[in-house]
C-alpha cells in the first residue's frame, strides 16, 4: 500500500477511536418502586442476600416425599415444558452470539472461475471492435469490510441481544421454578387424597359393622327399619365420598405424568396415605431481596436493559454510517498463471453513508424504541407488585390454616365425643339412631377438614417457596 494513502487513513483510525466511546443509549435507569421494611404477615426480620443466579438445590426436600425426589429428576429430564424455554433460552445466545461477530471485522474469500463471451454490438467494447468475443475471467481474492462504530450502535445492539440472552436465562429458572412448583404442590394434592381414601375405607368398614349391629337389633325388634335404612344410607354415602375421592386422585395422576413428559396411560402413582409431615418453616427474607431472588423479577428487568440499549441503536441510525473496506487478489483471463505478481490487485478505503431525507422513518424508530422501554418499565413494576402480592397470599394463607387447624382439632375432639355418647345411648335405647347418624357425620367431617388443611398448608408452603424465588440456604446469623 503507498506510504501516501496510508497517512490519508492514519486520521481516519484517529478518529475512530476518539468516537468510540460514544454511545446513544440512555443512562440504565430501572423503574423504582415504594418497598415496604417487611411483609405485613410476618415478624421479625431476618436479612437475606440471595440472588437469583443462585442454585436452589432441592428445595421439595423439606417436604420429606421420598417419591417427589424421583419425580423432580424425571422432571428436569423428560418435561416438554422445560425443553422448550431450553431451546428458547439457546435462541437468544445464538443470537447475541451473532451480534457479538458485528464487533470484529468479517472477511471472505472467493475464487471466480467464468468463461464469458460479450455481445459484438456491445456499447464500449473493451479494447474496441478488435477485442476478443469470448474470453477468460479468473479471480482470487479476499475482502474484507468492517463499521466503525463510531456512535455505539453496534455495542448498543450487542447490549441489547446481552440483555435479552439473561433475561431468557432467567425465564429459564423461572420456568423450572414454576413447574418444580406445580409438581410438588400436584404430588401434595394427590398424598392428601390419599389420605382421604385412607380414610373413607376405615369409615367405611366402621359403619359396615355398624350397620350388622343395627341389623341384629332390629331382628331382635330393638330397633326399627328406619335405623336400619338409616345406617344403610350413611354406609352408601361414604361409598359414593370414596369413588369421587379416586376419580379427583385419577386427574391429578394423570397431570403429573404430563408434567414428567410421560403418558396418563403408561404411568401410575402407588398410594401412600403417609402421616402429613409439619410444613416447614420457611424464613422469609426483607422485601428488597425479594427482587434479587426472583427469576421472573430478573427477566423483567433485563428486559428494561434491553429495551433501554435499543433506544441507543434508533439513535445511532441517525448518524452517518463509516465502513472501511479492502480487497486484495489475482486476476487474469488465464487459469494456470493467476497467481504471479502482475496479475496482483488490491483495493482499500472507507465509505461514508448520510442521510439525507427518510420521511422521518428514524425519528419513528426512536419513538417506538422509546415507548417499548416505557412498556417494559411498566412491565418490571407490575412483575415487582404481583411479587409481594403472592408472597402476602402464601403468608396469610399459612397463618390462616394454622388457626383453623387448632379449631378444627377442637373440633373434631368433640365431635368424638358426641359420637361416643351417641352409640352409648343408642346402645342403651335412651336415643334414636339419628343421633348416631348424625355424630358419625359430623366427625367424618372433621376428620377430612383436618386431613385437608393440613394437605392446604403443605401446599400454601410450596406457593410460598415459589413466591419467595425457590429454595434457601442458611448463611451467618441465620439468614436465609
Amino acid at each position: 500500500m503507498p506510504t501516501a494513502h496510508l497517512h490519508r487513513l492514519l486520521p481516519l483510525a484517529a478518529c475512530a477511536l476518539l468516537l468510540a466511546a460514544c454511545n446513544q443509549a440512555p443512562v440504565l435507569q430501572v423503574p423504582q418502586l415504594a418497598v415496604p421494611a417487611g411483609f405485613k404477615e410476618v415478624a421479625p426480620w431476618v436479612p437475606a442476600q440471595p440472588a437469583d443466579h443462585l442454585p436452589r438445590g432441592d428445595w421439595w426436600a423439606v417436604l420429606g416425599d421420598a417419591e417427589l425426589n424421583t419425580l423432580q429428576q424425571r422432571l428436569l429430564a423428560g418435561s416438554p415444558d422445560l425443553a422448550a424455554a431450553l431451546a428458547r433460552y439457546q435462541q437468544a445466545q445464538a443470537t447475541t452470539d451473532q451480534l457479538r461477530a458485528a464487533l470484529v471485522p468479517n472477511v471472505n474469500a472467493s475464487l471466480v472461475d467464468q468463461r464469458n463471451r460479450q455481445s459484438e454490438k456491445r456499447p464500449l467494447r473493451v479494447l474496441g471492435p478488435l477485442s476478443p468475443n469470448e474470453y477468460g475471467s479468473h479471480t482470487l481474492g479476499v475482502a474484507m469490510d468492517y463499521e466503525l462504530d463510531l456512535w455505539g450502535r453496534v455495542r448498543s445492539q450487542v447490549e441489547a441481544g446481552t440483555a435479552l440472552d439473561q433475561a431468557a436465562q432467567a425465564d429459564l429458572a423461572a420456568a423450572r421454578l414454576a413447574l418444580q412448583a406445580q409438581l410438588a404442590d400436584s404430588l401434595l394434592a394427590l398424598r392428601g387424597l390419599d389420605r382421604d381414601a385412607a380414610l373413607l375405607a376405615d369409615t367405611e368398614t366402621a359403619l359396615g359393622k355398624a350397620l350388622a349391629l343395627v341389623r341384629q337389633r332390629h331382628e331382635a325388634g330393638i330397633a326399627s327399619g328406619l335405623d336400619v335404612a338409616r345406617a344403610e344410607a350413611q354406609l352408601e354415602s361414604v361409598r359414593s365420598q370414596r369413588q369421587q375421592s379416586a376419580g379427583q386422585r385419577a386427574l391429578i395422576e394423570h397431570a403429573v405424568a404430563a408434567l414428567v413428559g410421560d403418558t396418563a396411560s403408561g404411568f401410575s402413582l402407588a398410594a401412600a396415605p403417609q402421616p402429613v409431615a409439619a410444613p416447614p418453616e420457611v424464613p422469609p427474607g426483607l422485601p428488597s431481596t425479594l427482587l434479587q431472588r426472583r427469576p421472573d423479577v430478573a427477566a423483567a428487568e433485563r428486559r428494561v436493559a434491553a429495551a433501554n440499549a435499543s433506544v441507543g441503536v434508533a439513535r445511532a441510525a441517525v448518524f452517518p454510517a463509516v465502513t472501511l473496506g479492502s480487497v486484495l487478489g489475482y486476476q487474469s483471463n488465464q487459469f494456470g498463471h493467476l497467481i504471479t505478481a502482475p496479475n496482483t490487485f488490491w483495493t482499500v478505503g472507507p465509505s461514508l453513508v448520510v442521510n439525507l431525507f427518510d420521511g422521518g422513518r428514524r425519528q419513528a424508530e426512536i419513538n417506538r424504541t422509546q415507548a417499548v422501554l416505557d412498556e417494559n418499565g411498566a412491565r418490571y413494576k407490575a412483575v415487582v407488585l404481583g411479587a409481594f402480592a403472592q408472597v402476602e397470599d402464601s403468608l396469610a394463607l399459612l397463618r390462616q390454616y394454622a388457626q383453623a387447624a387448632q379449631a378444627e382439632q377442637a373440633a373434631l375432639a368433640a365431635n368424638q365425643r358426641t359420637l361416643a355418647l351417641a352409640n352409648s345411648r343408642y346402645r342403651e335405647g335412651a336415643a334414636s339412631y339419628l343421633e348416631v347418624i348424625t355424630a358419625q357425620t359430623a366427625t367424618l367431617q372433621s376428620q377430612r377438614s383436618v386431613q385437608d388443611l393440613a394437605t392446604r398448608r403443605q401446599r400454601a408452603t410450596v406457593q410460598l417457596i415459589r413466591a419467595l424465588g425457590g429454595g434457601w440456604s442458611t448463611v451467618a446469623g441465620g439468614a436465609p
